[in-house]
């Protein structure tokens, strides 16, 4: 079975996975046409529906020009770049906090859209990412890769590809850029771990419910606490230069 992080590969995540290295080693180059859906299909062994979500997965984020008609191509890097804006301003965020301004945005957004989208297989994946975080309550790091999956998952839920990419990229950057910092603060002692997990737990059973409106307050809510915290114990550290 295909993992990433320990979790199984949702197909389609599979089928871009394997595309994207094509691209990256070469042997699909930029200008090229890819097969087509059919084809890619067959060839991967999985549904038309799952290649559709991937290329869309691909296109969201730059990768791919889609013509009605006409094919699927590989873009140039110079159109990739130029495609890619918001990819380029979350990789260049002034500071912690500006990122973590627009996760509250976006994230409150896909709980709503996660509410009103979220299939059987989402909530499954969903349940299994607040028990995940029941069961590593007394471990920071995995407490913390755990609160991660979740909202992954929740942005998954939303069934829109570029959504999800915002999401992941988000996720990223915002490891990236805590690096120097104590990361996993918000698991430093149980109490507060408990209270996570009781936010998340809130999350979910208003997804479930179909409540797109409780939904996206109970992510609000828990955002707003998230960034007080940050904004507490990141003060003294965003005012020395260099750090971002």
């Amino acid at each position: 079975m295909n993992r990433v992080n320990n979790r199984p590969l949702k197909s389609s995540e599979w089928v871009r996975s394997e595309l994207m290295r094509e691209i990256a080693e070469g042997q699909v180059r930029p200008g090229d046409k890819l097969p087509s859906v059919v084809e890619l299909s067959e060839r991967f062994g999985v549904g038309r529906s799952t290649v559709r979500e991937a290329l869309s997965a691909m296109k969201a984020i730059g990768v791919l020009d889609i013509r009605q008609g006409g094919g699927t191509f590989v873009k140039a890097k110079e159109a990739e770049t130029a495609s890619q804006p918001l990819a380029d301003w979350i990789a260049n965020a002034d500071s912690l906090l500006q990122l973590v301004e627009v996760r509250r945005v976006l994230e409150t957004g896909n709980a709503s859209l996660a509410a009103r989208n979220c299939k059987e297989d989402d909530a499954n994946d969903l349940r299994e990412a607040v028990g995940r975080m029941k069961e590593v309550l007394s471990d920071e790091v995995a407490g913390e890769q755990a609160d991660t999956a979740f909202h992954l998952r929740l942005a998954e839920a939303t069934h829109n590809p570029l959504l999800i990419e915002l999401t992941r990229s988000l996720s990223e950057q915002l490891h990236h850029n805590m690096r120097h910092t104590r990361s996993a603060w918000f698991y430093a002692d149980r109490r507060s771990a408990e209270q996570l997990l009781e936010e998340h737990a809130g999350i979910l059973q208003a997804v479930l419910q179909r409540d797109e409106k409780r939904a996206a307050e109970r992510m609000n809510e828990h955002l707003a606490k998230v960034e007080q915290v940050l904004r507490d114990n990141l003060r003294d550290e965003l005012r020395e230069p260099g750090v971002r």
